[in-house]
Protein backbone atom coordinates (compact mmCIF):
# COMPACT_ATOMS: atom_id res chain seq x y z
CA UNK A 1 0.00 0.00 0.00
CA UNK A 2 1.55 3.40 -0.70
CA UNK A 3 2.18 5.76 2.36
CA UNK A 4 -0.10 8.67 1.30
CA UNK A 5 -3.11 6.15 0.83
CA UNK A 6 -6.05 6.14 3.17
CA UNK A 7 -5.90 2.52 5.71
CA UNK A 8 -8.78 1.20 7.56
CA UNK A 9 -8.14 2.47 11.12
CA UNK A 10 -9.91 -1.20 12.75
CA UNK A 11 -6.60 -2.62 13.25
CA UNK A 12 -4.48 0.85 14.14
CA UNK A 13 -7.04 1.36 16.89
CA UNK A 14 -7.08 -1.84 18.04
CA UNK A 15 -3.34 -2.13 18.17
CA UNK A 16 -3.47 1.23 19.92
CA UNK A 17 -5.58 -0.96 22.62
CA UNK A 18 -8.75 2.19 22.08
CA UNK A 19 -11.62 0.51 23.38
CA UNK A 20 -15.44 2.34 24.11
CA UNK A 21 -18.21 1.26 26.20
CA UNK A 22 -21.70 0.01 24.99
CA UNK A 23 -24.19 -0.55 26.61
CA UNK A 24 -26.52 -3.69 25.70
CA UNK A 25 -28.48 -2.44 22.88
CA UNK A 26 -26.88 0.27 22.31
CA UNK A 27 -24.85 0.85 18.25
CA UNK A 28 -22.03 3.25 17.57
CA UNK A 29 -23.07 5.41 14.85
CA UNK A 30 -20.36 7.68 13.67
CA UNK A 31 -16.88 8.43 14.86
CA UNK A 32 -14.27 11.27 15.13
CA UNK A 33 -11.03 10.11 15.41
CA UNK A 34 -7.72 11.89 15.81
CA UNK A 35 -4.51 10.61 15.40
CA UNK A 36 -1.15 11.65 16.63
CA UNK A 37 0.95 10.38 13.86
CA UNK A 38 5.07 9.91 14.21
CA UNK A 39 6.12 10.82 10.57
CA UNK A 40 9.54 8.94 8.92
CA UNK A 41 11.59 12.02 9.89
CA UNK A 42 11.01 11.91 13.71
CA UNK A 43 8.32 14.67 13.50
CA UNK A 44 4.89 14.59 14.46
CA UNK A 45 1.35 15.55 12.88
CA UNK A 46 -2.28 15.66 14.30
CA UNK A 47 -4.76 13.64 11.52
CA UNK A 48 -8.19 13.20 11.46
CA UNK A 49 -10.62 10.96 9.93
CA UNK A 50 -14.06 10.72 10.48
CA UNK A 51 -17.26 8.40 9.51
CA UNK A 52 -19.10 8.48 5.83
CA UNK A 53 -21.85 10.70 5.94
CA UNK A 54 -20.50 13.04 8.80
CA UNK A 55 -21.27 16.79 7.76
CA UNK A 56 -18.67 19.29 8.74
CA UNK A 57 -21.33 20.41 11.46
CA UNK A 58 -21.61 17.01 12.93
CA UNK A 59 -17.61 17.17 12.84
CA UNK A 60 -17.69 20.21 14.67
CA UNK A 61 -20.14 19.49 17.05
CA UNK A 62 -18.61 16.07 18.34
CA UNK A 63 -15.13 17.43 18.49
CA UNK A 64 -16.47 20.73 20.79
CA UNK A 65 -18.42 18.20 23.18
CA UNK A 66 -15.20 15.93 23.92
CA UNK A 67 -13.69 19.32 24.41
CA UNK A 68 -15.77 19.64 27.21
CA UNK A 69 -15.50 16.01 28.69
CA UNK A 70 -11.43 16.28 28.51
CA UNK A 71 -11.60 19.82 30.40
CA UNK A 72 -14.55 19.64 32.40
CA UNK A 73 -14.76 18.15 35.90
CA UNK A 74 -18.69 17.89 35.20
CA UNK A 75 -20.52 15.68 32.81
CA UNK A 76 -21.59 16.90 29.79
CA UNK A 77 -25.12 15.31 29.47
CA UNK A 78 -25.43 12.93 27.16
CA UNK A 79 -21.64 12.44 26.75
CA UNK A 80 -19.35 9.31 28.17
Amino acid sequence: MNDDQDQPLGPIIDGLGVAAHLADGELAAAAVVLLKVLQADGSTRLSLAYSDGLGWIERAGMLRVAELIESSTTSVEGAS
